[in-house]
């Protein structure tokens, strides 16, 4: 009986120390949903990562939250208090990251965020994001304005939390650039028609409109701006950087300006560039599993969380196993030092006080012409 107890206390330990080699990450993302468009792709970019990082077994554990806020809390529970995991990836979906967020506080675990999730004061402590900041796409949208002559601007944006932070950011930028906002309109994910909308907007009649919607939903109100006869330029945001803008929007895209990160157009970077030599990688490596011209703004971001992974997890092992509170903090301490870290969407750079990493000149802008993006000049 002795050794039989011995033997299974053995066998208890080994498992346990198994189980510690584990780096396990918990992923939510919208599979279903009015941001499935955004969600599958990272997906998909899931399943070309290595099986491990730093030597450590990568166990990912991957749940649908629908586009849902209330889902999303829901995983992240999940992860924290049941698969006790090192790291929470998600959401693409901004108003779900955002949910995420106090979750992910609350259990002192890592958040990386696929979308650019805006905060109160003392409620991002944990979360870093993967995707551009409103701020810097707004500004590099802006700088585009100014030398276009742009002296009035429309808005049309979804009623959530990515809507608004573009707004807040538009209104800044265009202020400071002496850009009159003439007109802001609003729709949530889920609708199928802005033709009021977009009516009002075409009365305003300004010199260019911003849409702020993702994937295949942000054509909609492009094509209603069309039909409506409007004839000024039209800005999209990143959330638009896929090729589902043109597959649904057709000729009636055609001309659209996209503020982008540089993956989206790796090929047409100059080499200086320092995303160019990631970014084409990124790109032959998703197209090469997944076809041509199948990369996106969203599956670069989770190339680009793989790279964060493997810079900062080895710090972190110097101090902890996975699977412990140290070593979640260790893993925290490691990413707010790991810059300048380059990407295949710019240079990461985190900071104990800064979790959006990119700098303001990041966001590149471009052209649909011929159902292609076409890197315009700076």
């Amino acid at each position: 009986m002795k050794i039989f107890k011995i033997a299974a206390a053995l066998a208890i330990t080994l498992v346990t120390q198994q189980a510690l080699a584990d780096l396990t990450i918990g992923v939510s993302l919208p599979l279903t949903g009015p941001a499935a468009g955004l969600g599958i792709p990272v997906q998909k970019g899931l399943a070309l990562w290595p099986q491990t990082i730093a030597g450590e077994k990568v166990n990912l554990i991957i749940l649908d939250d629908a586009t849902d806020p209330t889902q999303g809390v829901k995983n992240a529970r999940r992860f924290t208090s049941e698969d006790h995991v090192d790291v929470i990836i998600g959401s693409v979906a901004t108003p779900v990251g955002v949910a995420m967020a106090d979750v992910a506080a609350e259990a002192h675990t890592v958040q990386l965020v696929l979308s650019p999730i805006d905060l109160p004061e003392g409620h991002g402590g944990w979360s870093f994001r993967l995707a551009h900041s409103t701020a810097v796409m707004g500004n590099a949208v802006v700088e585009h304005m100014k030398k276009a002559h742009v002296k009035t601007v429309g808005f049309i944006g979804y009623t959530d939390a990515y809507g608004e932070s573009w707004l807040r950011d538009l209104t800044r930028l265009t202020d400071a650039a002496g850009i009159k906002i003439v007109d802001v309109e609003r729709f949530s994910r889920s609708d199928t028609s802005v033709t009021g909308q977009a009516l009002k907007l075409s009365v305003a009649n300004p010199d260019a409109i911003l849409v702020v919607a993702s994937g295949s939903g942000a054509a909609m109100p492009e094509m209603a701006l069309f039909e409506r006869g409007y004839k000024g330029q039209i800005y999209q945001t990143h959330a638009a950087a896929s090729r589902d803008l043109m597959r649904i929007g057709g000729k009636e895209v055609e001309g659209a300006l996209v503020v982008s990160g540089p993956a989206v157009v790796a090929e047409q970077l100059p080499a200086t560039n320092p995303s160019k030599k990631l970014g084409m990688d990124f790109v032959q490596q998703y197209e090469k599993a997944y076809g041509p011209d199948s990369r996106n703004q969203f599956s670069a971001h989770i190339y680009d969380t793989l790279l964060l992974l493997q810079a900062s997890v080895p710090v972190a092992l110097k101090v902890a196993r996975p699977g412990t509170p140290e070593f979640r903090q260790a893993l925290k301490d490691a990413i707010e030092h790991s810059g300048p870290l380059p990407a295949s969407q710019g240079v990461l750079t985190y900071t104990a006080t800064d979790h959006y990493g990119f700098a303001p000149d990041t966001g590149v802008i471009l052209k649909v012409e011929n159902g292609e993006f076409h890197l315009q000049p700076k």
